[in-house]
């Protein structure tokens, strides 16, 4: 098959409905800012893992875009990042705390029972000291709000490079 009839067979890309960053600097600015201190003390593998998991479960296409080549570029196995999606039926590639970090991930993304479940802080709170505990949360939360930016606004995926944004 030619170049030109493989590429033919791709859906066009659609283009962001709007730069968001260019119109609200200041809160973009924000966000940057308050990811780069989120992330502080946490493992760059587990950080990675846990913006992918958040990003799958809100179909954010731009940020799973980022993270999955942050996370390769951190060191992190493609077997790993593809076996995520079901990360319950594939608990052997993960050790106890990233699936503490997992579990507590889905729950404050999806919040389907309208709060985190005692259950599943008490084991995120077995593997991580208070500190750590907060400031996984806080990254969570952080993912979670550029997911909400992502997704409203269409950014495109496909173009970023490793570290492009840091």
């Amino acid at each position: 098959m030619s170049t030109a009839q493989e590429t033919a067979a791709y859906a066009t890309e659609e283009a962001p409905r709007l730069g968001w960053a260019e119109h609200a600097p200041d809160v973009y600015k924000a966000m940057i800012r308050l990811d780069s201190v989120a992330k502080r003390g946490l493992d760059p593998k587990l950080f990675e893992l846990v913006k992918i998991r958040a990003s799958q479960l809100n179909h954010c296409a731009f940020c799973l875009d980022m993270h999955t080549k942050d996370a390769l570029a951190a060191g992190e196995s493609v077997e790993r990042i593809v076996q995520l999606s079901a990360w319950q039926e594939s608990r052997h590639f993960y050790t106890g705390k990233e699936l503490a970090a997992i579990e507590l991930t889905e729950a404050v993304t999806v919040l389907t029972e309208g709060f985190v479940p005692d259950e599943v802080y008490a084991r995120a709170a077995e593997h991580f000291e208070e500190a750590e505990l907060a400031q996984l949360v806080a990254a969570i939360t952080v993912i979670n709000a550029w997911n909400r930016f992502g997704v409203t606004f269409r950014m495109t995926p496909g173009h970023y490079r490793p570290g492009q944004h840091t």
